[in-house]
Parts: C-alpha cells; sequence; structure tokens
C-alpha cells in the first residue's frame, strides 16, 4: 500500500537498487526557511555536497499527491518559488496527499518519509523545539514528538536558538531521545558554536555515531538520535550578539501577536534583517557542514 505514495527519483532508485547510503533532506529550509535564489542554490550545493562525500541525496517533498523522494532540478525550482506550498508536518499528511496538494517538509515530516522509505539518516539546519514561553502557548514543535518515536538520525546544527534550549533538551530527554554532540561536549545553537547547556554524550567520528545508531535500533529502543554539529568556527556567530538579535525578534513577534507554524519563519526572517544578512550566510555555511557529516555517517552505517 505504501508504494502508491511514495515516489523515488532516478538517482536514488539507482542508489537504492546499489545499496548506496542515501541521506535525506527536508525541503520545509527552500520553501519557507530562505528566500529565493538562496534558497535552490543551497538545496543544489548540499546535494552535491552528500554526493561528494559518497552518499545519494533525497530532498524529500509532497508534490502533487505525492511523497517524492529525491527531487528533480525543475521541483527543486518549483519548491524554491511557488507560494503554494504549505508546511507540511505529520498532522498536515494525510490531508495534502489525499487533496493532490504541494507541501514542504518539516524535520518530523521528513523523519516520517525517510523512514517509510526505509532511509536511516537525515540531514537538517536545526531542530524544531519547545518555544519560549510554552508553559502558557504550549508552542512545541511536532519535531520533538517525532524524535521520540520515529527511527531516523538527524544530524543538524542543534536547536534554533530562537527556542528555549533548557525545555527543549529536558523534553527529549523525557521522551528517551539522545542528543549527541559531534566532536563536543556542549549543545551548538543553530547560528552559534555554543550555548549554556551541555549534551548528554560525545561522539568524535562518523564511525561512532553510526555504531551508536545501530546499537539503539538493535536494542528495540525506537526513536531517533539528535547528532548536534556545530557550525564552523570561522561561519559562526557571537553567542551574546544572537542572544540580543533573538530577544529583539521575538518581541516583535509578540506585538503582532505571531503564534503557531507562523512563528519561525517570522523569526527567522526578522533575525536575517536584524543581522544585515549574517543569520543567513551562517544558515547556508551550517546546512552544508551538516551535510558532510551526515554523509560519512551514512557511509559508515552502509558498510
Amino acid at each position: 500500500m505504501l508504494e502508491q505514495w511514495l515516489e523515488y527519483s532516478q538517482e536514488v532508485t539507482e542508489g537504492r537498487a546499489a545499496g548506496k547510503p542515501i541521506v535525506a533532506l527536508e525541503s520545509t529550509i527552500i520553501s519557507h526557511g530562505m528566500p529565493y535564489p538562496q534558497n535552490v542554490q543551497t538545496a543544489r550545493e548540499v546535494e552535491a555536497i552528500v554526493r561528494e562525500n559518497g552518499a545519494v541525496p533525497a530532498t524529500i517533498a509532497i508534490l502533487d499527491g505525492k511523497i517524492k523522494i529525491g527531487l528533480s532540478d525543475e521541483e527543486l525550482e518549483f519548491l524554491g518559488q511557488s507560494k503554494d506550498v504549505e508546511k507540511a508536518s505529520r498532522r498536515d499528511l494525510p490531508f495534502l496527499l489525499s487533496m493532490k496538494k504541494n507541501g514542504a517538509t518539516t524535520v518530523a515530516a521528513t523523519m516520517i518519509c525517510a523512514e517509510l522509505a526505509g532511509i536511516q539518516v537525515f540531514v537538517t539546519g536545526g531542530i524544531g523545539g519547545v518555544h519560549r514561553e510554552a508553559e502558557t502557548t504550549m508552542d512545541i514543535s511536532a519535531d520533538l514528538q517525532e524524535l521520540a518515536k520515529t527511527n531516523v538520525a538527524v544530524v543538524c546544527a542543534g536547536a534554533k536558538s530562537i527556542l528555549d534550549l533548557g525545555l527543549t533538551l529536558e523534553y527529549l530527554e523525557t521522551q528517551g531521545v539522545p542528543v549527541a554532540g559531534f566532536g563536543t561536549d556542549i549543545l551548538p545553537a543553530f547560528y552559534t558554536m555554543t550555548s549554556p547547556y551541555k549534551v548528554n554524550f560525545r561522539l568524535d567520528t562518523a564511525e561512532a555515531a553510526a555504531e551508536m545508531i545501530k546499537t539503539k535500533w538493535q536494542l528495540g529502543l525506537d526513536g531517533g538520535i539528535v547528532i548536534a554539529n556545530p557550525i564552523p568556527e570561522e561561519d559562526a556567530l557571537e553567542e551574546s550578539f544572537m542572544a540580543n538579535v533573538i530577544e529583539k525578534a521575538l518581541a516583535e513577534a509578540r506585538e503582532k501577536q505571531i503564534t503557531g507554524k507562523e512563528v519561525t519563519p517570522f523569526l527567522l526572517g526578522k533575525v536575517k534583517e536584524l543581522t544585515e544578512g549574517k543569520s543567513l550566510v551562517a544558515n547556508i555555511a551550517l546546512v552544508k557542514n551538516n551535510a558532510r557529516v551526515g554523509a560519512a555517517i551514512a557511509s559508515s552505517l552502509a558498510e
């Protein structure tokens, strides 16, 4: 039954047949995370980095009622420019597929689709989490619940720094989701290499990460693993500077009463404006860095 919903690109089909490692990539970053043309250019460059590091890229999206595992150049361009693409999380998938609509997959939806396609490693920018003031708004990303139950390892630059990082870690701990730092003991915070928080474990090589991932699932412990990979030092923004910028962005979001799934795109756009574009440059750099690490981990898992 699943095959009626899944549609593989030629590259992914050939990669699967040849037993090559495959790396899932999300599409919300293209449709809702970056402006055009940087969004499409970054998507192409990230796919190229995955290939250069020995794996097959599979950018995932919902197009015309199908879960597309791997996109053509034309489809990337469509996602980058179209205004008719929904932001798709777990709750949205049945509607978008049954109504044959288009959707760009979030972390949660990409994890679901990757698991359906048998892909074990997913590369993204940063995971969603518990939003600030969630004790009154109950605004908690579906990404966290997906990490608790879906068997996909997520390589990211930590959680987005617009979030409440402490509560995000508490939530993941309650759900039994390991947060491992890749070459670090400190939780990276997207634009910055550091935050006030520590990760649960440190993994220094792709082989060590693959071994931990494999062991978790062999034990029957369902759910994902967060592989928190810091942004490269030369591309990172300064922690106190970003904290100040984020406070200003959050204040404006409150003032404009922006809620739900509109919060993250608004805050990311505001942060870009307040940093005079530096945050976009950092965002692109960290996704590329995650692609290198994710491809290495996928290759190690395949071996």
